[in-house]
């Protein structure tokens, strides 16, 4: 009985870990395509993670990868802070994807910063097909 009781908190505990970023992405994903957007493309994530632009906030030229670097299993620095960022890739840092709330966050940063501006839904969308490819 009491192998049977650990067990059952082993389950429990192990179904009330951190979402899954999966389906955490699935979910945003829907959200976008309901404001109309048709299809995403990690091909097109890459290619605006590595687009430059001119910072509006410092007038250099930065891209995602600036901060972020082109591999996302590593961990960077940001360019202007130092400040230390763990690695995007969800294979490496599964609770990087895992909470809606934080990855909107994020996108309001990181897109105002690098583009000057709101990232569209299908950037928001390529960007996580990009992403949780890694």
């Amino acid at each position: 009985m009491k192998g049977l009781s650990v067990l059952a908190a082993v389950l429990i505990f192990a179904g009330g870990a951190a979402p899954s970023f999966a389906g955490v992405v699935d979910d945003l994903l829907v959200g976008y395509k309901a404001l109309g957007v048709a299809d995403f493309s990690a091909a097109r994530g890459k290619e605006m993670w590595t687009k430059e632009f001119k910072s509006a906030k410092t007038g250099k030229t930065i891209s995602c990868a600036t901060c972020h670097t082109t591999d996302l299993k590593q961990a960077s620095k940001h360019a202007e802070t130092g400040e230390a960022i763990e690695p995007l890739a969800p294979s490496v840092n599964p609770k990087r994807l895992a909470d809606p709330k934080f990855v909107e966050k994020w996108f309001g940063r990181n897109c105002k910063q690098t583009l000057g501006r709101e990232c569209t839904a299908q950037e928001k969308g390529d960007f996580l097909m990009f992403m949780r490819a890694w």
